[in-house]
């Protein structure tokens, strides 16, 4: 069973794969693994991002409906 990564964990592990493309100084078969690997954080991380801000904008009315925070 794998354990799912943390957002910060990800978000860590992006910042290397970015800083690692940034130098230029990987093996270009190494740097497009490295994109795609960065691109599918990228996305995890906007996927988390989007749901905690969606939970984050609705608020509970008294009678236990849901409405977006104005």
């Amino acid at each position: 069973m794998s354990k799912q990564k943390k957002f910060e964990e990800n978000l860590a592990e992006l910042e290397t794969i970015v800083q690692s493309l940034e130098n230029g100084e990987i093996a270009l078969e190494d740097a497009i693994t490295a994109f795609q690997k960065g691109m599918v954080l990228s996305k995890e991380l906007q996927a988390t991002l989007d749901k905690a801000e969606k939970t984050l904008v609705k608020v509970m009315q008294e009678d236990g409906t849901e409405s977006d925070f104005e």
